[in-house]
């Protein structure tokens, strides 16, 4: 197998084992320490710590511990979280779900840092186009990734088998400390002086001058907005209400066996297909998916409905998942580190706002907010590709170029 593949898989397995714990977990917050409100305070806790984190971690750590150290220590935190719901309470849960919210917009940020310059690596050497290998990547990636929520909700509905899934956490960083390559982004950080602490802990903030990037917030933004859509409100709203708690698990097992399929899929396609049809399709689904959503009365006879929707939701996420990756590794391949952490943060940021009125506001004004955020993120999206197209030279500026340079020839000699 080649080395570079191995790699990739070794950080997808990883990330599956990890995950697989902390979905679990994550899912049962709410319900299994209502008391006093302790679960819904631990994952407000989280994400509040978590953009924090993307402010300021991700390009210090990976800067002074390279990507895969830093992705062993994030994996820590994770695990310490684990270990904190062995004996939950307020003086175990709270410190832990801070020290896991630190840890995720490093973790995140290092494990897309490692997939991008691996797949530039592998494409410089095999003689292919960087973004091409870099989708492959990161559908393989996700494809892995998202078969933890498949495990951590069977685990979940059928409920047996925590003790087990919170120590798969501890296999996560066993397995990447002992058998992952460490990586060097040879092409940025190959020679010169490296950045200053001030100058790195600042590039987050810096790459902000760029106006690409400012066009492009609401797609993470909107990716934290619709995720947590899924996994809160239609799981609450819809399924629940209509089904029962029993099916919330099989539902969301829907939902992201259909987004690691699609992942793999879209990371094979993408070289074909560009990416404005991929983003054009995830639109069009989310889009359709909401005006559906907003009509229809969901009743205990129409199972095989609320499954549809799961289905094609993740029809639709997996388009951000892994093209929001590889659009942000691309068009800032010079400042990686920041990007992702940029990235992170606004994803962060659309939990956060998506958690804060979850309560306060019925499903159908939700609704109309993912409707107005996906508006606003597609045409954010169409403006850096206007731009982008404007940059490239076209044929005629490369036609004219070329005959001005035979023009200097033949003038010279």
């Amino acid at each position: 197998m080649d080395r570079s593949l191995r790699n990739v898989l070794v950080v997808s397995l990883g990330f599956l084992l990890l995950f697989t714990a902390y979905s679990g977990l994550q899912n049962l917050q709410s319900s299994l320490y209502s008391h006093e409100g302790l679960g819904v305070t631990v994952l407000s806790t989280l994400y509040g710590a978590m953009m924090l984190s993307s402010m300021l971690l991700p390009p210090l750590l990976i800067r002074a511990l390279g990507c895969k150290w830093t992705i062993v220590l994030a994996m820590g935190c994770y695990v310490a979280f684990s270990l904190g719901n062995f004996y939950a309470s307020w003086y175990t849960l709270i410190p832990t779900s801070i020290l896991l919210g630190l840890g995720a917009a490093p973790l995140w940020s290092a494990g897309s840092t490692y997939l991008t310059v691996a797949g530039n690596a592998h494409a410089e050497s095999t003689g292919q186009a960087g973004r091409n290998v870099v989708n492959q990547y990161f559908g393989i990636f996700y494809l892995m990734f998202q078969f933890s929520g498949v495990w951590g909700n069977l685990i979940s509905s059928l409920v047996f088998g925590q003790e087990a899934t919170k120590g798969s956490g501890v296999l996560a960083v066993l397995l990447v400390a002992l058998f992952l390559d460490p990586i060097r982004d040879t092409l940025h950080n190959g020679d010169g002086e490296k950045p200053s602490v001030r100058s790195t802990v600042l590039s987050t903030f810096q790459l902000l001058r760029d106006r690409r990037l400012r066009l492009l917030l609401l797609l993470p933004m909107y990716s934290g907005f619709e995720q947590a859509f899924m996994a809160g409100d239609y799981t609450r709203s819809y399924v629940t209400c209509a089904l029962g708690i029993r099916f919330v698990g099989y539902v969301m097992i829907c939902f992201s066996a259909s987004t690691g399929l699609c992942s793999m899929l879209y990371g094979r396609v993408a070289q074909y297909t560009g990416r404005p049809p991929l983003y054009a399709l995830g639109a069009v689904t989310h889009l359709s998916c909401i005006v559906a959503l907003l009509l229809w009365a969901p009743r205990p006879n129409q199972l095989p409905v609320f499954f549809v929707f799961s289905g094609l939701w993740g029809v639709a996420d997996a388009v951000w998942q892994t093209q929001n990756n590889v659009l942000f590794g691309v068009l800032f391949d010079a400042h990686k580190e920041a990007a992702f952490a940029t990235y992170r943060m606004w994803e962060a940021l659309g939990w956060v706002v998506a958690f804060g009125y979850s309560k306060f506001l019925c499903v159908h004004v939700k609704l109309y907010i993912l409707l107005a955020v996906l508006s606003a993120a597609t045409l954010g999206y169409t403006a850096v590709e206007v731009l982008e197209a404007r940059a490239r030279p076209g044929p005629t500026a490369t036609a004219t170029a070329t005959t001005a340079e035979d023009g200097e020839t033949q003038t010279t000699m």
